[in-house]
C-alpha cells in the first residue's frame, strides 16, 4: 500500500496519540492504517507499509483484536488472514469506550466497593479517609451509570447532545 503524505501524517500522529493514551505506538499506527485502507490488509502488507517488524505486527494485531477494533477477513483465493477495522468513527468510539470501561472503570469500581466494605470493620483508617473513598466510589458509580445510559441512546440523539454543548445548561436552569 502506498501512503500519501496526508495518510502518513495521519498514521504518525495517531501513533503518537496512542502513546499518550497508553497504547503502543505500532498498535495505534496499525489501527490508523487499517482505518484509512480501502481494503483489508494482510500482515505482510502492514509490515511493508509501516516498516515495522512482522512480529510486532502480529502482537499488535492480537491487541487490536482483544480491543475488538480489528477483525480477520478471508479473501477468496488467498489463504492468508487479512485485517480490517471499523470505518465509522462512532463505532470506533463506542468500541474504545467499552474497552476502557472494562479494563479501567470496572476493576476500579470493584476495588472501591471492597475498600468501602472493608472500611466498615477497619478501626485504623481515619473517618475522613473512609469518606473520601466513599466519595470516589459514588463519583465512579455515577460515571458508570451515565455511561450505561448514554451508550443506548440513538446516535442522532448523541449528535444533538454534543452540538448543544454548554447550551444544555440553559435547559437545566443554570447560568
Amino acid at each position: 500500500m502506498t501512503l500519501t503524505p496526508v495518510m502518513e501524517k495521519y498514521i504518525l500522529h495517531w501513533g503518537e496519540m496512542g502513546t499518550r493514551w497508553g497504547v503502543n505506538r505500532t498498535v495505534a499506527q496499525i489501527q490508523a492504517l487499517l482505518f484509512l485502507s480501502s481494503k483489508p490488509l494482510n500482515a505482510e502488507e502492514i509490515t511493508e507499509t509501516l516498516g515495522v517488524a512482522r512480529s510486532n505486527v502480529s502482537t499488535s494485531i492480537k491487541e487490536l483484536q482483544a480491543w475488538r477494533l480489528v477483525k480477520v477477513v478471508h479473501l477468496l483465493g488467498d489463504r492468508r488472514d487479512h485485517f480490517e477495522t471499523m470505518k465509522d468513527p462512532w463505532e470506533l468510539f463506542y468500541a474504545i469506550m467499552e474497552g476502557r470501561k472494562q479494563r479501567e472503570l470496572d476493576p476500579t469500581l470493584t476495588v472501591l466497593r471492597e475498600c468501602v466494605l472493608e472500611s466498615d470493620e477497619d478501626k485504623q483508617t481515619p473517618a475522613e479517609v473512609k469518606e473520601r473513598i466513599k466519595d470516589v466510589l459514588e463519583f465512579m458509580e455515577g460515571l458508570d451509570t451515565w455511561h450505561n445510559q448514554i451508550k443506548v441512546l440513538p446516535r442522532s440523539t448523541l449528535q444533538k447532545l454534543i452540538k448543544l454543548g454548554a447550551k444544555v445548561q440553559g435547559f437545566l436552569g443554570g447560568k
